[in-house]
Parts: structure tokens; C-alpha cells; sequence
């Protein structure tokens, strides 16, 4: 009788994250309603990130507009940091957050990061003591430090991943990542970066080429995110100056710390023509973004870091059916863009090679539109339903 009751009860995994966000909380929903483990999601900013939160890379207050917080168990921590916030190492403070672990009984754990002063606390509580998983999508795109920083980070990192048993690594780029600070290849099991790929491929509800008086025949590029310098969508306007074709528009959507050297720059340009065909849209909140890609024939993210550690909005496009075209710098070039079937890759912060790719869509513009048929078949395979999964399996077998 009591094998039978421990074959049935279900493997309770605890998952530490600091705030709900739309790319996790579906996966969350997922698994609890597949009913294979049991979880329950410890949010660790605590109480004070339901409230209205403000981006410091839109530079405004930022309220999703899709449901992050149905369908699981989860907890908002008590946070004592005099400064809230996940964008410092004292900004998540919990001190109640072991003892709510070990009150639930969890067989395991899956820490979203380990760069904050409870996440590490944990990290060190139950090393040895049950399973910890790890998810986290650092690469090293970004090592420009000396050869003493790098030595010294690798290093600490090293230390930090000897209490993980298991990485759930996003893709090829952050897979090398965790090789090199330590982790085996037996550690890592892939857990692919997704986004809600049905809800992007759906039919549209606001004609934003309509809106902007763009004609159907143009080409739209498409820049959507912060318009921060990790972006670098100052970049794409420069070089969307320079190729002046005729047949194409421009459109922005987002805001930001460098939104006004963005203005100031098209301030700048003469010539009528090339400026009707250039586009502002503020922030667009989640339930109108598939609308703002259907309104797109190639979406472009010219990022330089550092931090750019994938790109999810390349996923969104693709999954909308839209070619892409990105820096080397995103996390997830390698994985997601096939050269010539489904968009390019072009060298971060080189305008020419740049604009050369630009140039390169346009004259295959009759191929724009199977570009993004292949795209949409590439996404497929990264979806909520591998992260799920791929999770499932692993905590399975580890058991």
C-alpha cells in the first residue's frame, strides 16, 4: 500500500522566481494543468510588484494586459529590500522564503536566476539537500572584461553552479555559457526559449498599416521593444536613411531612455518623402503586439549588448509568420535564423553589413513572404509545450 500511495503523489517542484511575467506565468499555467508535478511559483519582489511598476526601459509605468497570475499555486514573499526591485542584488530581501519552501514539502527546486540575495540564499540552503534546477539565459556575447575580470567572474560562477545539479539551458549560445562556468554536459538538459506562438499567428483586430497610411504595397521593417542602446535601434534609422528605397516604410514601436536622440536624428532628415515613410508608435501593450507584427513583412533587431541575452521578440515575429533579420549579438540568432530561408544575421554595430542585408531582402522581395512561412515553422518547435515537457522528463528521471 505505501508503494502505491508513492507511485501516485505527485513531485512537488518550487519555483523561485522574482515577479510574474508573460513569458513564464502561461508556462506555469501549463504545467499545472498537464498535472504531472505539483508547483508552486514563490514570487520573491513581493506584494509590491502587483502594483503599476515602472520600466526603466520604457521609461514609463508598465501594466500588462494579459492574465499572469491564473491557473497556478503561487505566493508573493515578504521583500524587506529598502529598495525593491530585481535590477540589483538588494532589491530581493526574504527572509521567510526557506522556511515557506521547506513548509510546502518541495521535492525540488527551479530558481529563475541567482543574482539576488535570497535566490543565492537558497541556492546554498538546499545544496545537497534536494535537487536544484536552474534557469537562466547568459551567454558570453558580451566578454569584452580583460583576461584577470573574465578569470575572476569564471571563477565565482564556478562556484555558484557546484550548487545546481541540473541547467535548463535556452539555446546553443547559453548552452556554451554554462560549459564554460563549470556545469557538464550531463547537467544540462535544453529547455527552449518560447512565447505563446498561437496567440501571434491569430487573426488581426487593428489594421495598424491603415493607421500609419501605409500603402499595401510598401515593405514594412519592423523595430518593437525599448528603445534603449542594448537595442540599438538607432542603428536601423541610420541605416534605413542610407538605403532609401522607395518601396519600403520604417515603423517604431516602443519608447525609452534614447527615444528623443531617435526624434532628434529624424528631426534632421529633409526630404519629405523619406520622412512620411518613417513611423513613431508609443509602447503597445501584449493583446495588440500580434496586430503590430501582422502589420510587418520583416522584423529587425539590431542589438549590441550587452544583455542582450536572447531577443523573445524575434520568436514573437516568427511565430507571426515574418522574416527576421538580427544582430550577432542576440542570444538567439544561431538557433532561430537560417541565412537566406527564413532572414539574415548581420555583425552588431556595422552599419554597412547592416544595410547590405536590407538591401539583400529588398531585392528578394518576392521571397519575403516564404522567409516568413519558414519562420512560422522553425517556431513550432519552440513552444510551451517543449518547456513543459522537457521539465516533466527531467525532474522524472532525477527521481
Amino acid at each position: 500500500m505505501g508503494e502505491d500511495k508513492k507511485i501516485i503523489e505527485l513531485k512537488k517542484l518550487a519555483i523561485i522566481s522574482t515577479h510574474p511575467i508573460q513569458y513564464n506565468a502561461p508556462v506555469f499555467k501549463m504545467l499545472s494543468a498537464r498535472g504531472n508535478i505539483k508547483i508552486k511559483v514563490f514570487y520573491t519582489w513581493g506584494e509590491g510588484v502587483l502594483k503599476n511598476k515602472f520600466d526603466p526601459g520604457f521609461g514609463k509605468v508598465i501594466k500588462w494586459d494579459i492574465p499572469l497570475l491564473e491557473g497556478y499555486d503561487f505566493e508573493m514573499v515578504e521583500n524587506v529590500a529598502k529598495n525593491p526591485g530585481s535590477h540589483h542584488f538588494s532589491g530581493i530581501n526574504n527572509p521567510n522564503l526557506i522556511d515557506m519552501i521547506l513548509r510546502w514539502e518541495a521535492d525540488a527546486l527551479l530558481v529563475f536566476g541567482w543574482s539576488f540575495k535570497s535566490h543565492l540564499a537558497v541556492l546554498r540552503y538546499f545544496h545537497k539537500k534536494i535537487p536544484i534546477y536552474f534557469r537562466g539565459d547568459s551567454t558570453l556575447l558580451d566578454n569584452a572584461d580583460n583576461l584577470i575580470k573574465q578569470s575572476m567572474r569564471r571563477f565565482f560562477l564556478k562556484w555558484i553552479y557546484r550548487h545546481i545539479q541540473t541547467a535548463f539551458y535556452v539555446g546553443v549560445e547559453n548552452k556554451k555559457y554554462f560549459l564554460k562556468n563549470g556545469m557538464r554536459e550531463n547537467q544540462l538538459v535544453f529547455v527552449p526559449h518560447a512565447i505563446d506562438n498561437d496567440r501571434f499567428s491569430g487573426p488581426t483586430i487593428t489594421n495598424f498599416r491603415k493607421k500609419l497610411n501605409i500603402d499595401d504595397s510598401k515593405i514594412v521593417l519592423l523595430f518593437a521593444g525599448k528603445f534603449e542602446h542594448k537595442k540599438n535601434p538607432q542603428l536601423l534609422l541610420e541605416a534605413f536613411i542610407n538605403c532609401n528605397h522607395k518601396c519600403c516604410d520604417l515603423v517604431f514601436v516602443g519608447n525609452g531612455p534614447i527615444e528623443s536622440d531617435l526624434h532628434k536624428t529624424y528631426d534632421g532628415i529633409t526630404d519629405e518623402d523619406l520622412r512620411s515613410r518613417i513611423h513613431f508608435l508609443d509602447f503597445q501593450n501584449q493583446s495588440q503586439m500580434p496586430d503590430v507584427y501582422q502589420a510587418c513583412d520583416v522584423f529587425i533587431l539590431p542589438s549590441q549588448g550587452p544583455g542582450e541575452t536572447w531577443g523573445l521578440a524575434i520568436n514573437e515575429a516568427m511565430a507571426s509568420s515574418k522574416a527576421v533579420l538580427v544582430s550577432d549579438k542576440c542570444g538567439a540568432a544561431k538557433d532561430l535564423v537560417q541565412a537566406g530561408k527564413n532572414g539574415y544575421i548581420f555583425e552588431s554595430g556595422n552599419i554597412d553589413a547592416l544595410v547590405k542585408k536590407i538591401n539583400l531582402l529588398i531585392q528578394e522581395k518576392e521571397n519575403i513572404k516564404l522567409m516568413g512561412i519558414y519562420s512560422r515553422q522553425i517556431i513550432q518547435h519552440w513552444s510551451f509545450h517543449s518547456i513543459c515537457a522537457s521539465i516533466e522528463q527531467t525532474i522524472g528521471d532525477k527521481h
